[in-house]
């Protein structure tokens, strides 16, 4: 009979033995969660402010690298040309509302991975067949390829704003990545790409320089104002981008095949649930920030339809000076990297999930071939792309928020209907008001969607809603 402890990757954690039972064995991830989870129960064993600090300093994680991780460099950009076009009156609110979207779909997440101990698309597979297996798993690669090509869009345009060849950005870029993974180690990575992310609070010093209308800000929130021009082809591409900043298809398969890599049980979820509202708290005030930080470039005519950070960095650069400036290029450059490393990972934790191969950030890289090798060839590639010489970045830019939010109604009717499946969840089901939430975020991204239809194939009908 084998030793469990020497399990390989291949043998997976139960080992069929020779009279045909199956032994269930430790593997090399299962020791490093098992060290984490030890931590935890230390903490969780001490009363007083200060262990409840570390407790929760401990269990958070994934809800804030994926609400920073969708702060990602498309997403900025997409903020960036909101504020020059439209100003802060209609956006503030409807970006406040966005992230509240995106927590009510985030928590769901969280209490399925802690409730099963399963990945996203490994549930899909078991519970709705290849079929559709197949499906979201294919339409979560497409749409995370498409957005990591982005994202070294949005690297190599930061970079240059500083003169740094496309070539440099895009290897620096794919240099940060390796180095983050090479740990081996989920606790380490997280917390290397935690202290990456906090740096998109770097547009809040940016906005400050602009010396914001706090008066406007504060009448924006109270009265939420009309969209300036009227819905029309334009408005309602940057009103999708902007959903699309915040509520992707990626963000679901990532948190809960983090919960689910991190160990988080079914008593983690209350902290599961700070972790992500804090995760979206910190976003919004990005975004907000980001937002204020181009509004004074309303009359600028920065054409929405041809930004690029290096464009908005330049044209910033008479209003908050060369500091400012540069710590805009810097934070698209951050945001590109953070997301870089999280949408490439929730790649290889789906591909693992359906093909049986280990997927865990805790795997050396012998053990975890597949995982890494996916995981570097999609980033590699996206990378490579970018420098195709005369390739249409900034349409690829615009629309792939775009397409992320046409993606999102399938991805979470199926998340909506594993959180109602009393087999798999059993006293964590959804509550009605939490399905009433759902719901109303469906019909939400399903509505937006068909508008962005109605703005392609018939635009005059959007007249009706005071466009121009």
């Amino acid at each position: 009979m084998s030793d469990p402890l020497q399990a390989s990757p291949e043998t997976g954690r139960a080992m069929l033995q020779e009279d045909g039972t199956q032994q269930l064995v430790i593997t090399h991830e299962d020791l490093d969660r098992a060290e984490d989870r030890e931590r935890v129960f230390a903490a969780r064993g001490k009363r007083g402010l200060a262990s409840r600090m570390r407790l929760l300093w401990l269990l958070i994680g994934p809800g804030i690298l994926v609400m920073l991780g969708e702060n990602d460099g498309p997403s900025m950009l997409s903020y960036a040309a909101t504020g020059a076009r439209f100003g802060i009156g209609f956006f503030i609110p409807f970006i406040i509302l966005t992230f509240v979207m995106a927590v009510v779909v985030q928590e769901m997440t969280v209490r399925l991975g802690a409730a099963t101990h399963r990945g996203h698309a490994e549930l899909i597979f078991a519970r709705f067949g290849p079929f559709w297996g197949w499906f979201s798993l294919i339409d979560l690669a497409l749409g995370n390829f498409l957005t990591l090509i982005t994202e070294f869009i949005a690297i190599r345009a930061g970079l240059g704003f500083f003169g740094v060849p496309p070539w440099a950005a895009v290897l620096s870029a794919l240099a940060l990545l390796s180095g983050a993974l090479l740990t081996h180690r989920y606790w380490t990575w997280e917390r290397i790409t935690l202290a990456i992310a906090a740096c998109n609070l770097i547009f809040v010093p940016v906005a400050l320089l602009t010396h914001p209308q706090w008066k406007a800000v504060g009448h924006a929130l109270v009265t939420w104002g009309p969209l300036l021009g009227g819905v029309n082809k334009g408005a309602v591409l940057i009103l999708l981008s902007n959903i699309g900043a915040t509520v992707t298809p990626w963000m679901l398969f990532f948190q809960q095949s983090a919960t689910v890599d991190k160990g988080l049980t079914r008593s983690d979820v209350r902290f599961g649930r700070i972790d992500t509202v804090l995760g979206a708290a910190l976003a919004t005030i990005a975004a907000i920030a980001t937002l204020l930080a181009t509004a004074p470039l309303l009359n600028a005519n920065i054409s929405t339809e041809h930004f690029q950070a290096a464009e908005f960095a330049q044209a910033l650069r008479p209003v908050i000076g060369r500091l400012g400036a540069s710590l805009f290029a810097i934070g698209i450059v951050e945001a590109g990297i953070v997301a870089c490393i999280t949408i490439s990972i929730s790649s290889a934790y789906a591909f693992g999930e359906v093909a049986g191969k280990p997927h865990s950030l805790n795997l050396p890289m012998r053990q975890g071939k597949a995982f890494y090798t996916v995981l570097f060839l999609c980033a590699a590639v996206a990378a490579a792309i970018v420098l195709i010489p005369n390739l249409p970045l900034v349409y690829v830019v615009v629309m792939v928020n775009v397409i992320a939010v046409l993606a999102m109604p399938p991805a979470l009717l199926f998340l909506y209907m594993l959180v109602n499946d009393r087999e798999l969840m059993g006293d964590m089901v959804s509550p009605r008001w939490v399905n009433a939430l759902a719901t109303a975020v469906v019909i939400l991204l399903t509505s937006a969607g068909v508008l962005f239809g109605i703005s392609v194939v018939a635009p005059k009908v959007l007249v009706i809603f005071g466009g121009k």
